[in-house]
């Protein structure tokens, strides 16, 4: 796992652990599951709009560019290569 880092925002202490550049698990944030960098905002939510059919513009729009483009294509990135990693290995015949 990825090293905990301590920041101050506003005056707080801000303890997250790094999944990316813009995708964290922080401490006491949403439960610890990965939100996008400074938000509360879970990337789940996100991708969930993307597949309701919302385009990239929509979504960054949608959340009053808190968020960026790159920081969504992290998180679909993020989510697909855990996603190749559970997969169970297959024997050939």
């Amino acid at each position: 796992m990825a090293k905990l880092i301590t920041e101050k925002v506003g005056n707080e202490p801000y303890q997250y652990y790094p999944l990316g550049k813009y995708v964290v698990r922080a401490l006491g944030v949403r439960s610890g599951r990965p939100t996008f960098k400074y938000t509360r905002i879970e990337i789940t939510g996100t991708l969930d709009r993307l597949a309701a059919g919302e385009n990239m513009d929509q979504i960054v729009a949608g959340y009053r560019n808190k968020i960026s483009r790159e920081a969504v294509i992290e998180a679909i990135q993020l989510i697909a290569s855990q996603f190749v990693k559970s997969l169970p290995q297959l024997e050939t015949a």
